[in-house]
């Protein structure tokens, strides 16, 4: 297995079924982030694109992707940061390091939606006011 030290950005509407090593597969469309992993071991990788998945960031020099790839439920347990075009190789982590990344991703969604509610909940409160004072 070669590492890979580089990402190149190819857009598309449908992931192909065929990937190339070296190259992340995005549909904006569909907010998905496809590649194979960049340790050489031909699995597939998966990125959800989202306010709460990962997000994608383009520039002259290669995509980006935050936060860092980390293949935990792979045997090869890569962990790298893909940052305009390069894979950066980050340290391996514990068993503790995994479930705490996990559940700290479970909190930052869990805030988003409850932002989201806090905000849909305040429009239709003042919605309901605004009709409550049609009728005074």
């Amino acid at each position: 297995m070669q590492r890979l030290d580089r990402i190149e950005l190819v857009r598309a509407r449908y992931i192909p079924k065929q990937l190339k090593p070296g190259v992340l597969y995005v549909s904006e469309e569909y907010g998905a982030a496809v590649h194979l992993c960049a340790c050489g071991c031909g699995a597939k990788v998966s990125t959800p694109l989202g306010p709460t998945e990962w997000a994608l960031e383009v520039t002259a020099s290669g995509p980006s992707l935050t936060p860092s790839v980390g293949s935990w439920q792979l045997t090869c347990q890569s962990h790298y940061w893909i940052r305009e075009g390069k894979v950066l190789w980050a340290g391996e982590w514990s068993t503790a390091q995994v479930e705490a990344g996990r559940h700290a991703e479970d909190e930052r969604r869990r805030a988003y939606y409850a932002a989201l509610g806090r905000e849909r909940a305040g429009f239709l409160k003042r919605f309901w006011r605004w009709v409550k004072m049609l009728f005074e």
